[in-house]
């Protein structure tokens, strides 16, 4: 089976590129990551990709002018290793609409809110204080907005009584290294597909939109 080759970008630890380096060990897994790029030389997620055996690279933002340029270099980087999809894990970055316009509909990010709620930073405590009873994690394609993007899939979990931010952190981190994988998958294999601002899923037992329980 042909493989759809995919860089994934860090900026830190790296959990959620080690989810996808698991998912890709598969033989059926339809995704190949031939690059882990990372903004800063230090990021633990640059390590994961060199026990894995997977190239890296290192495109440090604070060497260069401006944005323009550091996305340029990292356009450079990516496109070199023949990557068709690029994935955002934990890459604290915001990208300009040139880059994102590049790379419409090729470019997936994971957020942990259930989009449109929660855009930005605190999702969890602001999950908190807003009192809802339901949290989760979103996999959507990259518009140029903040946290915008047709989305591929979401993972729910409770909010329980007594929880922290830190305790509901866990709990959606779970869920989003379950989720990245099923809809990268998506995405790869051609069973994502943007209309409209929206994803069609070829997969017939979820519907328009995909939905997945992190605990099934």
């Amino acid at each position: 089976m042909a493989k759809t080759k995919i860089a994934v970008l860090v900026s830190g630890r790296g959990s959620n590129l080690q989810a996808l380096i698991d998912a890709a060990k598969d033989d059926d897994y339809p995704a190949e990551i031939v690059l882990v790029v990372s903004n800063k030389a230090d990021a633990y997620g640059l390590e994961r990709a060199r026990v894995a055996g997977i190239a890296t690279a290192v495109v440090d933002h604070r060497d260069y002018e401006n944005r323009e340029a550091f996305e340029e270099a990292l356009d450079t980087v990516i496109r070199d290793h023949g990557t068709r999809i690029v994935c955002l894990a934990g890459f604290m970055r915001i990208l300009t609409p040139w880059f994102t316009e590049r790379w419409r509909d090729l470019l997936i990010n994971i957020h942990p809110s259930l989009l449109p709620a929660f855009k930005g930073l605190h999702t969890h405590e602001r999950a908190l204080e807003a009192g809802v009873r339901i949290h989760g994690c979103s996999v959507h394609y990259v518009r140029p907005e903040m946290d915008d993007g047709p989305i591929i899939g979401q993972a729910a979990v409770p909010v329980l009584h007594g929880d922290t931010p830190d305790t509901l952190a866990q709990r959606v981190l779970e869920a989003e290294h379950k989720l990245y994988p099923q809809c990268v998958a998506l995405a790869c294999s051609g069973k994502a597909r943007v209309a409209g601002e929206r994803v069609r899923l070829q997969v017939r037992e979820f519907g328009a939109d995909l939905l997945m329980n992190p605990h099934d």
